[in-house]
């Protein structure tokens, strides 16, 4: 019997019931839904995405006699939390830790594993398939190889698309993308940084960069930085263009363009002269207490970040947790 709207799983064998209970571990505030509650043992699953004080209060909800605890996920960085506190330390808490790699995922064929494999590189290549707890360093895209990446579209594209990041104060970076033959060129771009002229710009002006950089194309989507509210608001208020905030999530978009990247599905004009000049600068920031590139050097990054990940790549990933109470 389940009781979806309760968030609860029963399921009897043998004369005893077992209730699950469901639960998602997605931020700080999550710890709430499952204060007071008793557990005979849970689940974790990709825990090295919960917040800390989630998982530890989960924990601390098992007080039934001999309960048990289970922990899955793909590799971070050595610097984690739970790679540090359970998997360094798996004698010393009675755990018996198991290490997986992709060649041990039964479900996936020879052909799809070494797609995969493919497909990865890097810090990637290593947590992914090789199931390492790694840290990020060097290079955000090492994969990208001018004389392969750096390309003009073979025909006239059959579709634009302009992404941008906005800034004020910092630099504003807008690429005009050009869709041939299933591949997505970066035509042109438009780069603006006010520290250097000393004159910041308004929206409008933002605005009429952008409008120069469309040309008189016609404009599929106008992708942007969703903090940018007011430049936003000024490309609605115009009407010309059809605007959409773009997805933002730092980590799962560079994984995006690295795979993008790596297979071939989007190319730099040798006009894009900021882009190309980033994409040798961009760089993982080792101090960092989480995976994260440096703040510097990522206009064009970013912006060809919302691009992948809202046009050319929008699903979202996410993830969930069990728990457990038997009963007699």
């Amino acid at each position: 019997m389940d009781k979806v709207s309760k968030s609860y799983l029963d399921i009897t064998f043998n004369g005893r019931t077992n209730r699950f209970y469901l639960f998602g571990g997605k931020d700080e505030a999550s710890a709430a839904l499952i204060q007071g509650i008793t557990l005979a043992g849970v689940m974790f699953d990709e825990v090295a995405l919960m917040p800390r004080s989630f998982v530890e209060q989960a924990i601390a909800r098992c007080s039934v006699p001999h309960s048990r605890l289970w922990f899955s996920c793909n590799p971070d960085q050595p610097a984690h939390w739970f790679y540090r506190e359970w998997i360094l330390e798996a004698k010393a808490k009675n755990a018996l830790y198991l290490h997986f790699t992709m060649r041990d995922n039964a479900s996936l064929t020879p052909r799809i594993r070494r797609r995969y494999e493919r497909l990865y590189s890097g810090v990637f290549y290593d947590r992914y398939v090789k199931g390492i707890w790694t840290a990020a360093q060097g290079l955000v895209y090492p994969m990208f190889d001018p004389a392969f990446h750096v390309a003009e579209p073979p025909a006239q594209p059959e579709r634009y698309v302009i992404s941008c990041d906005y800034g004020t104060l910092n630099p504003a970076s807008f690429g005009l993308w050009g869709l041939c033959r299933n591949r997505w060129y970066r035509i042109a771009e438009s780069y603006y940084d006010a520290r250097k002229t000393g004159i910041p710009r308004t929206d409008e002006e933002h605005y009429a960069a952008l409008k120069a950089l469309a040309g008189g194309r016609e404009i599929w989507q106008i992708v942007v930085d969703p903090s940018a509210a007011s430049f936003i608001a000024a490309i609605r208020a115009h009407g010309e263009y059809c605007v959409v905030p773009a997805k933002n999530d730092v980590l799962t978009g560079i994984h995006r363009v690295a795979d993008a990247i790596r297979g071939g599905k989007i190319f730099i004009g040798k006009a894009c002269t900021d882009a190309l000049r980033e994409f040798t600068l961009y760089q993982w920031d080792g101090n960092a207490a989480r995976d994260a590139p440096r703040k510097e050097n990522d206009h064009a990054m970013d912006d060809i970040r919302y691009f992948v990940s809202t046009v050319l790549d929008p699903a979202a990933a996410g993830g969930f947790f069990a728990a457990s109470l038997t009963r007699d």
